[in-house]
């Protein structure tokens, strides 16, 4: 998220796509609402008219997956009457050539045609958009649960780069976080790609948290098969489940398949092919469930030992950091102590290091923190807290500590509600200190990209992350300078450049104490002090890159999803090819979507979320009155279609999935989507292609309301990149039961 909430009320013009917040992030609605009040134009596009686009000033259905080409005809129709910023592309961005080569491609015409969304309004919101000074650009998961999810989530900042929005107030990239702390989820590397901060998997990074942790390097080697699967990336929560029922993936796991599996407090049974996550449970050695609530997969398995369910603590009963969207963290006091046997996350976790020999090793750093402060023992999770920040500096939280955090929570009142800012004794810090926040003295980033104030308020030009060359040889660094400052464009700060780059010299001590590091793995701060104190960004000064030279699609192209309702599109548009070892799984592509698919499967299915309940329902079915407001599955569906396929408003149907897996659903007749796709909620579970699971629950645990889990008939597909499963576009049947 390069802004945040409340500077959404500075926009003129908010375009919601991919998104449903009045649902997913009813908090966040609020402040969208408020902008609407404030005079912003709200235009909301979606294949579901939903609740957000109930309260937007415009509606324009899309065909789902098509968000790519929307954004390019969108750029053509920009550039052919002179609408974008070209000052901006020039000063501050590299490659939009490229970008206006391939737009060409997508007249309003074609555009239309492969959207859905008629020429005369796809004009039409090219130009207000452009026209409304600044626009926001909001999107959640609509945009990255598609086999093209990070093409469409580069070309939305492209289309505001190609606007000038991008470091503006009122401007940016919305991109909603669900639920408390998963931005902080993510912040802290809980992917398989990456360790905490964003940090690779080579020796370099290793090395670094190693040295936080106060962990000899080669012990934790030792703890690897090889060196090459501790800087290999893992398996995905999309693509753990082949790597346990396909044999052909044993070999890019070190040639085992995965034999346990513990879920801490994830709701696994919301990804696709739900069937696949069944078998694997089935077959895995071990399996073990932390978590307040019964997990739903813990029922869908037929397994009958070694399975352990761990009750965890709730967020009442803990307390820490949390992340917001925005990347602001924000301290949480402990409101009680656990109920019962629930133990706190870090107590559960210590109690397995112990068991697997390595508590020590886990908790060396904290102590070794308390020392410094002059204790015998450590403090959780304050101790934790300054551990995580010291060692993260790629994205700068070294500026953040619990003290700084408790403070904030303490005195929140003291912070202005739109801006962030704060006053009184709070003044010269952002809520939340949102990251980058470079030092103790930094104020925190609200708004990220701007150059137009000084680094020491939060600004930054686009960081120099690719090198300072394009392969073509034009240069990525930034022609602008940032105020207080005399030195322009400019690369990451490292020891072996910052003499260069700043004009100084280093005395020989401070030379000793950096050498070897960047800005990302000085632990002194040297590197950051010294570039703050010349009024620089310490991550460089560079352009904004629309080319990603080292990717498939070195610029983000449509393709058709895999299992496309537009057959007559597929050749025009195809997917990419089958992957190997893509999250140690090899992943179809090519091979999956050479088949007309919509000969069986002829409607188009959407999957989203309910205002009522989370994730896959869990805690919130066992919510009586939540459950009451929305007890019953269902599926959306248009009565024309309904009244060809013989189905009456309440009837029971029966949807099936692109791999012949099936639910029992009742149809619930709706304009709400048009008469080629159908609409399901993805927050039930409970009963398995028609059979009923509340027996499996344990005495005491049975929720409210049940029923079948969209993800059961969810097909195949994962995101290119990222392997992110596509559950936001799919074939589906539907026969009356």
């Amino acid at each position: 998220m390069s802004n945040h909430l409340g500077d959404m009320q500075f926009s003129k013009y908010i375009l919601i796509i991919g998104a449903n917040p009045a649902v997913n992030h009813p908090v966040g609605m609020v402040h969208i609402l408020r902008a609407k009040e404030k005079g912003a134009k709200l235009v909301c596009i979606d294949p579901h008219f939903s609740k957000t686009a109930a309260k937007c000033d415009e509606f324009h259905r899309i065909r789902s997956g098509t968000d790519v080409a929307f954004a390019y005809g969108l750029i053509n129709h920009i550039v052919k009457n002179n609408l974008h910023d070209m000052e901006y592309l020039k000063e501050r961005v590299y490659g939009f050539e490229e970008i206006f080569k391939e737009a060409e491609k997508f007249s309003l015409e074609e555009t239309a045609n492969i959207t859905g969304i008629p020429a005369q309004d796809l004009a039409h919101i090219a130009e207000e958009m452009a026209q409304a000074k600044p626009a926001s650009l909001i999107w959640n998961q609509g945009q990255t649960q598609h086999t093209t999810g990070t093409n469409n989530t580069r070309i939305l900042p492209i289309l505001q780069l190609v606007l000038g929005n991008l470091g503006k107030v009122g401007g940016g990239v919305n991109i909603l976080r669900g639920h408390d702390n998963v931005q902080g989820a993510s912040d802290m590397g809980n992917l398989s790609d990456t360790l905490p901060g964003y940090y690779g998997l080579g020796e370099g990074p290793w090395r670094h948290f190693c040295k936080h942790w106060d962990v000899d390097y080669d012990y934790m080697l030792s703890r690897f098969k090889s060196k090459a699967l501790m800087e290999k990336t893992g398996y995905a929560l999309s693509t753990w489940r082949f790597g346990v029922v396909d044999s052909e993936n044993f070999a890019n796991n070190g040639d085992t398949a995965l034999k346990a599996l513990i879920v801490i407090g994830n709701g696994i049974s919301t990804s696709s092919l739900l069937d696949v996550t069944k078998e694997a449970l089935d077959t895995l050695e071990l399996v073990v469930f932390i978590d307040p609530y019964v997990n739903d997969a813990a029922v869908i398995t037929d397994r009958t030992d070694n399975l352990f369910l761990l009750p965890a603590a709730s967020q009442m009963e803990t307390s820490g950091s949390v992340a917001a969207t925005n990347r602001a963290y924000q301290w949480r006091y402990k409101v009680m102590e656990p109920l019962f046997e629930c133990k706190e996350d870090q107590d559960i976790l210590f109690g397995f290091a112990e068991k697997l020999g390595f508590k020590d090793e886990l908790q060396r750093s904290l102590y070794k923190i308390a020392k410094e402060k002059g204790r015998d023992t450590f403090i959780w999770p304050d101790d934790a807290t300054t551990e995580m920040c010291q060692s993260i500096r790629s994205i700068a939280l070294q500026g953040i500590s619990p003290e700084r955090l408790k403070e904030q929570c303490d005195k929140w009142h003291m912070f202005d509600k739109v801006t962030l800012e704060g006053f009184g004794d709070m003044k010269g810090s952002f809520y939340g200190l949102p990251w980058p926040c470079w030092s103790s003295k930094h104020p925190g980033t609200p708004i990220m990209y701007d150059d137009t104030i000084p680094v020491m308020q939060g600004g930054m030009g686009f960081r120099v992350n690719w090198g300072i060359q394009a392969p073509d040889g034009h240069s990525l660094l930034s022609e602008r300078t940032l105020p207080d400052s005399n030195i322009a464009g400019h690369p990451a700060i490292t020891a072996a450049n910052i003499e260069e780059v700043l004009g100084i010299t280093l005395s020989e001590e401070e030379r000793q104490a950096v050498q070897g590091t960047t800005f990302a793995t000085d632990s002194t701060n040297i590197l950051v002090d010294k570039a703050l104190e010349a009024g620089i960004c310490p991550y460089g000064n560079g352009k904004a890159r629309m080319i990603v030279w080292q990717w498939y699609d070195k610029i983000p192209l449509h393709r058709e999803p895999l299992h496309s309702i537009r057959q007559d599109l597929v050749g025009k548009y195809p997917t990419f090819p089958d992957k190997k070892d893509h999250f140690r799984t090899n992943i179809r592509y090519a091979s999956e979507q050479n088949h007309d698919w919509k000969k069986d499967y002829p409607l188009n299915m959407l999957t989203g979320r309910l205002v009522a309940h989370m994730g896959t329902g869990t805690e919130t079915r066992s919510a009586k009155y939540l459950a009451e407001l929305y007890h019953t599955m269902f599926v959306e569906i248009h009565p024309n279609t309904a009244h060809k396929l013989g189905i009456n408003d309440g009837d029971n149907c029966w949807v099936y999935g692109v791999k012949g897996t099936r639910i029992l659903v009742k149809a619930k007749h709706s304009f709400r989507v048009d008469e080629g796709s159908v609409f399901l909620p993805q927050n039930f579970s409970g009963v398995y292609s028609g059979k009923s699971l509340l027996e499996r629950y344990p005495e005491g645990t049975k929720p409210y309301a049940i029923g079948e889990a969209a993800s059961m008939i969810v097909g195949y597909g994962y995101d290119y990149n990222v392997a992110c499963p596509e559950t936001k576009s799919g074939l589906c049947r539907i026969e009356k039961a």
